[in-house]
């Protein structure tokens, strides 16, 4: 029987930070993508996902896809990125909290 871990995020670190760290990202229709490849570009990153979707996000904590990924919120996942259900578990599983958890600082995380 396995054994459910939960982790826990702190809830308003840096948006990229927690990218990296989920390698999930929520689209605007509500499907869940894997993340692929992100580079970086001062306040913007551009996303590549593992269907060769390309996104330009801007660096926000309250962002429609912050929220989305703090809450778990998605409608589907992506056929074509075929995110594994182990990826799932551990997303699901998660937990964010305003005082409480990682505070995922770019020192203690090499990146993707």
């Amino acid at each position: 029987m396995a054994v459910e871990i939960k982790r826990y995020y702190r809830k308003h670190v840096d948006f990229f930070d927690l990218l990296q760290k989920v390698k999930l990202w929520p689209s605007r229709n509500g499907t869940l993508h894997g993340i692929k490849k992100m580079q970086i570009k001062g306040d913007y990153a551009e996303i590549t996902t593992h269907c060769n979707e390309k996104f330009i996000v801007k660096r926000s904590k309250n962002s429609h896809s912050a929220r989305w990924l703090r809450n778990k919120w998605y409608r589907q996942t992506c056929k074509k990125c075929r995110i594994p259900d182990w990826k799932l578990e551990k997303y699901s599983t998660t937990c964010f909290n305003q005082n409480f958890g990682k505070d995922l600082s770019r020192k203690n995380y090499n990146g993707i």
